[in-house]
């Protein structure tokens, strides 16, 4: 599965702004798209992760915040672990290196090393717009080195 070649072949599918850097041994992953809305608080995005992710890709509306990370090494590992295919952060993570040796594809804006607050505030699984792009769950979603695209259905 390789996005440009995705982009070629199909033509109703949307592309996201390349604001994203890459981090996570995964460079490619695809999934069904689940969602988290929330600012400056992990919690939910904690409880998506902490749940099976059946190959599923967690797409994250942080409001692009700089001032803290959302995602970090355990979270990470707990997305591994739960069989989550990867992480779209329209925010910050933390624990970098770390993340990179693990078995998941993430996406995020940066690193920044303070957390988040643990609130319990934020939505799930609804429709998020960030990036051009809007992420609906049940859609699906392709990346690799080349870019995110996403679609309505399984490519």
């Amino acid at each position: 599965m390789k996005t440009a070649d995705l982009s070629d072949q199909h033509s109703n599918i949307q592309y996201c702004t390349p604001v994203f850097s890459l981090f996570g041994a995964n460079r490619r992953f695809s999934g069904l798209i689940r969602t988290v809305k929330c600012f400056e608080d992990n919690s939910m995005v904690r409880q998506m992760l902490e749940t099976p992710g059946e190959g599923a890709v967690l797409v994250v509306d942080a409001g692009a915040s700089k001032r803290c990370a959302m995602l970090g090494d355990t979270l990470a590992q707990m997305g591994v672990d739960n069989g989550w295919s990867g992480v779209i952060m329209n925010g910050f993570i933390r624990d970098s290196a770390d993340i990179n040796q693990m078995p998941i594809g993430v996406r995020a804006l940066g690193t920044f090393p303070l957390k988040s607050q643990k609130e319990g505030k934020g939505e799930i699984d609804i429709t998020i717009h960030f990036a051009g792009t809007f992420f609906e769950p049940g859609h699906f979603l392709y990346a690799d080195e080349d870019g995110i695209i996403v679609s309505k259905k399984q490519l």
